[in-house]
């Protein structure tokens, strides 16, 4: 027999098995997370801000953004690398409120625009620029506003649509786009046999009635593939006894199914966004750049006698950053000119890795946009690095502050870097072999692919080099 219950389950399939059994538990671990998370984004909104001799350690500010975007951001993108979306079905308090909220909610059908294809990545995009308006890693209230704010829409849309379903999740999260491109490097995945299955309507379930089960984020078991979509809470764990946890090679979802799961908003978010957009919130902090061209503008508006937009006074804090009392204020041209620069950003470098791809692309052959698509996945290794590498650097700055030793920051990030990069070539030369087998094509396919890779290496090396001089 083939099924997955006819053969001896490994370690990793008793795990699966493990949280099936044990779903009561999980919930109640998401709740206490739901707790923690209410606490650390409520409490810190409705209390002063820091003063100069504040410390991580006695002030309740410090310490949440500490964890929230020293620890519990940069770690949740690692994780999703190393254990597939594991925070998405067992830790996430977002989800687990749309969740709740959708099961006592109207059960609506989910209306066709929220079902376009595009959201992940425009909702990327918006929320990353608008944190950076309302400088989210700095400010309890602005964390408040966004991140509360994702987590009291995303409990309106389950109080709306289906029926226990994680629709917030499935369709307009933030992040769902980000988790879903770094699951698929992930080392294991719930996989279907698909024999089992067809089996399953003949013989049951261990002979019993097949018993049906709620996949929250809507993932359809039977032709699920991969773990891009899969939240990994093990409820579908032995299901017709045709599911169940199982190691992979962490080159097989981009490789063999890149081509099947090709998508060009998947494309838009790795090279526009996580390799653009994300880039640009990093770096105007630190850009001489950013400063040239906001005081070349100032100067500007003042020879001409127009003022308006270097006033700070009526500018709203939840429109741009403005507390006076920390001497942190963003008049319209500032905050207009950190839209512009991220906008800016994302386009050149976007721009210029696709041509890059599209010049690899061209080079196996017939220019086909599936292959693009295909190949682009390859650098979704270095596009989530970068991502948590300009994450960890609020974690070092803060660090920092408290006069932490950080002498070996510099050699941790390149070799991050030089890991990310390798894991991005290996992954493009496999993928390559999917279309030509000739070495010599082959190898010139690479040579774009590494020009692509010397660009993004640039933005990270004037972040934390070339501008730290």
């Amino acid at each position: 027999m083939s099924s997955v219950a006819s053969r001896r389950p490994g370690r990793l399939a008793d795990v699966g098995q493990w949280m099936q059994r044990h779903g009561a538990a999980i919930r109640g671990i998401q709740w206490v997370v739901v707790a923690v998370y209410a606490f650390l984004i409520l409490v810190p909104a409705f209390t002063p801000l820091p003063g100069d001799t504040a410390h991580l350690w006695n002030n309740l500010t410090l310490a949440a953004q500490f964890v929230f975007w020293g620890i519990w951001w940069p770690f949740v993108l690692l994780s999703m690398v190393m254990l597939g979306r594991v925070w998405c079905g067992v830790l996430c308090p977002e989800g687990a409120l749309a969740e709740f909220a959708s099961k006592y909610g109207r059960g609506r059908a989910i209306p066709h625009w929220m079902r376009w294809g595009g959201w992940p990545f425009v909702a990327f995009g918006i929320t990353t620029i608008y944190g950076q308006m309302v400088s989210v890693y700095q400010y309890p209230k602005a964390v408040l506003l966004v991140l509360g704010g994702s987590t009291f829409a995303a409990m309106i849309i389950g109080l709306l649509y289906g029926r226990e379903k994680r629709i917030w999740c499935k369709y307009l999260c933030p992040v769902n786009g980000v988790f879903a491109l770094l699951a698929r490097l992930a080392p294991f995945h719930y996989k279907v046999d698909e024999d089992a299955w067809r089996r399953s309507y003949r013989q049951g379930e261990h002979g019993h009635r097949v018993i049906p089960i709620n996949c929250a984020p809507l993932v359809p078991l039977r032709n699920m593939k991969g773990a891009a979509a899969c939240h990994m809470c093990g409820r579908c764990a032995g299901h017709r006894d045709a599911i169940a946890l199982t190691w992979r090679k962490p080159s097989s979802e981009v490789v063999e199914l890149g081509d099947k799961q090709a998508s060009p908003w998947d494309t838009a978010l790795i090279l526009y966004g996580l390799l653009g957009i994300a880039i640009g919130a990093f770096h105007w902090t630190v850009s001489p750049w950013f400063i040239g061209v906001k005081q070349f503008l100032a100067t500007w508006l003042i020879d001409r006698d127009i003022t308006w937009p270097l006033e700070t006074d009526h500018v709203p804090w939840f429109l741009f950053t403005h507390y006076p009392e920390q001497n942190d204020v963003f008049s319209w041209l500032d905050g207009t000119m950190v839209i512009g620069y991220i906008l800016a950003t994302g386009l050149v470098y976007g721009t210029a890795l696709l041509a890059l791809m599209a010049g690899a692309t061209r080079t196996l052959g017939r220019f086909e946009m599936t292959r693009l698509h295909h190949l682009a996945q390859a650098l979704i290794p270095i596009a989530g690095t970068g991502v948590f590498l300009g994450l960890s650097a609020t974690t070092l700055s803060l660090l920092r502050a408290e006069h932490v030793p950080l002498f070996w920051a510099a050699d941790v990030r390149l070799a991050i870097l030089a890991i990310a990069n390798l894991w991005s070539i290996w992954l493009a030369w496999l993928v390559t072999r999917r279309y030509s087998a000739q070495l010599f094509q082959r190898g010139f396919t690479m040579v774009w692919f590494v020009a692509a890779l010397a660009v993004v290496d640039s933005a990270w090396w004037l972040m934390f080099w070339g501008w730290a001089r």
